[in-house]
């Protein structure tokens, strides 16, 4: 929905619900859009949040622990015969 900046001061009460409705309400000025009024998110729980960072490390963990040792994974970048430039 579509409505000028002069019109919604006057309904600014029932745009909010709309918003809260799931309906997108567009301030125009001057037949432009200005501004938008959307409903604001609510935080994910903190149980969730947990979770999720649980999740994380442990993906984390499994990529650490698989592939080869880093220590020397170079080596095959200098001849053998002489030590790196």
């Amino acid at each position: 929905m579509k409505i000028s900046v002069t019109d919604a001061k006057g309904q600014l009460a029932e745009l909010v619900r709309l918003a809260e409705a799931g309906e997108e309400v567009v301030l125009t000025r001057h037949g432009r859009e200005a501004a938008r009024i959307v409903p604001v998110r609510s935080p994910v729980p903190i149980e969730g949040r947990r979770a999720l960072m649980d999740e994380v490390r442990k993906a984390g963990a499994a990529k650490a622990k698989t592939g080869a040792e880093a220590t020397r994974s170079q080596d095959f970048l200098y001849r053998p015969d002489r030590p790196p430039e």
